[in-house]
């Protein structure tokens, strides 16, 4: 049996006895329908079951219903689930999503910004590590939401997250556990702001509370992955042995955190009677380490809620003033800190 054909514009039209354009017109919410004429099309659109293809009118209004979505990297637990939240929120509001993944690389993010791999994009998410305030206040023409701490200063809607609040908590809290030789694990050469804020939090925290905070204490990596967590737990091992002071580290991220308990366990170092542990993010994978890894949880439900808000109604009017929100943050304990729960 042949496939029934698709009723078209044209069908619709005859059978109301109108121009296909005032059924356009209907289609499309155009104002000056008078409510009669409306509802008189709007009674044969339902009666031929007519489905006007979302692609072709999106395309005729100079949109085409997708955003991108662009981070450092989907292989990054903290990325990958914004991403997906950003997908799930995104597809809530009737669009799809590309993901592009700019590797923290300073030129991959300008030709995001740019436009290149995302020209067919209406909008853009944005975590950006490396751009300057200045090259982001001049990102031009698609509407923009930038994420993260990169976005504190910038004149664009954005998301931000106070990474100086986030580490302080954390520090705080291995203050009050009574922690007082605390290391920071995640320095690295060339401090990006979420880097430098984070290290700022925690030097305030100990600073506040009359602790050292700087020297043997500042952990260095090359990236802020479980394997350069692990590394610096072999080296935090062995100065320890040599006689260097540490109960206490804040991980950067959570994966170096994870990496470096995985080091302190393989040498019998114990989390946390010995050294207490504090990471940031609160990944899933956090939850079913052993220990589990006490951390400071960014709320990524509301970035992605408040990221598609601004984005959607910004791509609605262009002129719109900046708006900015910032993420909560709080402060999961868990057994890196406080030992196992009671049976």
């Amino acid at each position: 049996m042949a496939a029934r054909r698709p009723t078209t514009v044209r069908d619709v039209a005859l059978a109301a006895g109108v121009s296909p354009k005032t059924v356009s017109n209907v289609v499309n919410g155009y104002a000056h329908v008078s409510p009669g004429m409306r509802q008189r099309v709007q009674e044969h659109i339902d009666a031929l079951g007519y489905r006007p293809q979302a692609a072709g009118r999106q395309l005729r209004q100079g949109r085409t219903g997708m955003v991108a979505v662009a981070v450092p990297g989907i292989d990054m637990p903290f990325f990958a689930d914004l991403a997906s939240r950003l997908v799930r929120t995104a597809r809530a509001h009737g669009l799809a999503v590309a993901v592009e993944q700019t590797d923290g690389d300073v030129e991959r993010e300008r030709e995001v910004a740019a436009g290149l791999p995302t020209r067919f994009a209406d909008g853009l998410v944005f975590s950006p590590l490396e751009m300057s305030a200045d090259e982001l206040v001049a990102v031009p023409g698609t509407p923009v939401v930038l994420l993260g701490e990169h976005a504190a200063g910038v004149p664009v809607d954005c998301v931000g997250i106070d990474s100086v609040a986030v580490a302080a908590l954390g520090t705080r809290h291995l203050v009050e556990v009574g922690r007082r030789r605390v290391a920071a694990l995640g320095v690295k050469a060339t401090l990006h702001d979420t880097a430098s804020q984070r290290l700022q939090g925690y030097r305030s925290a100990l600073a506040a509370a009359g602790l050292p905070h700087g020297g043997d204490l500042l952990l260095g990596v090359e990236d802020w992955t479980r394997e350069d967590g692990e590394a610096a737990g072999e080296r935090l091992v062995a100065a320890r042995r040599a006689g260097l002071e540490v109960d206490g580290v804040l991980a950067m991220n959570d994966v170096l955190a994870l990496g470096l308990m995985r080091a302190l366990r393989r040498h019998g170092v114990r989390v946390p009677e010995d050294v207490a542990v504090v990471g940031v993010d609160d990944v899933a994978e956090s939850a079913y380490s052993t220990p589990t890894l006490t951390t400071v949880a960014i709320d990524r439900s509301v970035m992605a809620e408040a990221a598609l808000r601004l984005l959607v109604s910004r791509m609605a009017d262009p002129d719109l003033p900046p708006r900015a929100v910032e993420a909560p943050h709080r402060l999961v304990v868990r057994e890196s800190t406080v030992g196992a729960a009671p049976a």
